[in-house]
């Protein structure tokens, strides 16, 4: 029954945020902060799945970059976890098939995140361009998902390089940004679906790299995000376990 009651609420939700948004992007289409105004109202319904979320990330961020933030992507539940710490000034790439999605797609489209025609390789390519450009032009930080896919609890999977592309060519820092694990941690008749943990790296930089050192620093950034996720899951099994213990 709570299933279905989230279920209800989750629904009424995307419909109702999904037509005032639009309607609130329409008066300023595209607008620099609206994807981290409307991550954060999406974030904050990881209180209706019984999460705790621990957001770790320096409190002037807002006011340093542009970065691109590189995050390891899981599930769809990162829509309500990871999107509440998406700092200000920060849009995100997506599938171009996004914008058809009822509600939610054309929100998405209006709040200014660039889309991608993943079918079009030459078209996906010239996103690096078209990224890097947003960067240096608009002063943008832009987040990104380098393994490509959801990963559904197989572990953090190999990094594409465009990411990395595109920060070597806007010559801007990479931010890794670590979720600890939730694949099948919510379980939605339960009421308490324990913690998620996400926490911003310190930036990598990226001065004086060319375009072959991309690959390098990719491989230095799954590295860090792939000890960082399993020191965040160890110490949300720990915490876990302390809440267990006073209940």
């Amino acid at each position: 029954m709570l299933a279905v009651v989230r279920i209800i609420i989750l629904g009424l939700f995307f419909v109702v945020v999904g037509v005032l948004g639009c309607l609130f992007c329409i008066l300023r289409p595209f607008h620099r902060n609206n994807t981290a105004l409307f991550s954060h109202i999406f974030g904050s319904m990881h209180k209706l799945f019984g999460l705790k979320l621990i957001i770790r990330r320096p409190e002037d961020s807002d006011e340093q970059g542009p970065y691109v933030y590189i995050a390891n992507h899981q599930n769809s539940y990162d829509l309500f976890t990871l999107s509440r710490s998406v700092p200000l000034g920060t849009v995100t790439i997506g599938k171009k098939s996004l914008k058809w999605v009822p509600f939610f797609g054309q929100l998405y489209w209006l709040a200014g995140n660039i889309l991608i025609d993943r079918k079009n390789k030459g078209r996906a390519h010239g996103t690096i361009g078209t990224a890097a450009a947003a960067i240096r032009k608009r002063q943008l930080s832009v987040m990104m998902f380098p393994e490509g896919t959801r990963n559904y609890g197989r572990g953090l999977l190999p990094f594409k390089t465009g990411a990395f592309h595109t920060a070597v060519q806007a010559k801007v820092p990479v931010v890794p940004v670590c979720v600890s694990t939730t694949h099948e941690q919510v379980n939605l008749n339960r009421w308490r679906n324990g913690t998620v943990i996400v926490e911003f790296l310190p930036p990598i930089d990226t001065d004086g790299l060319k375009k072959e050192g991309a690959r390098t620093l990719m491989q230095a950034a799954h590295e860090q995000m792939n000890a960082k996720i399993a020191e965040l899951d160890a110490e949300v099994a720990s915490l876990d376990q302390d809440i267990k213990r006073k209940k």
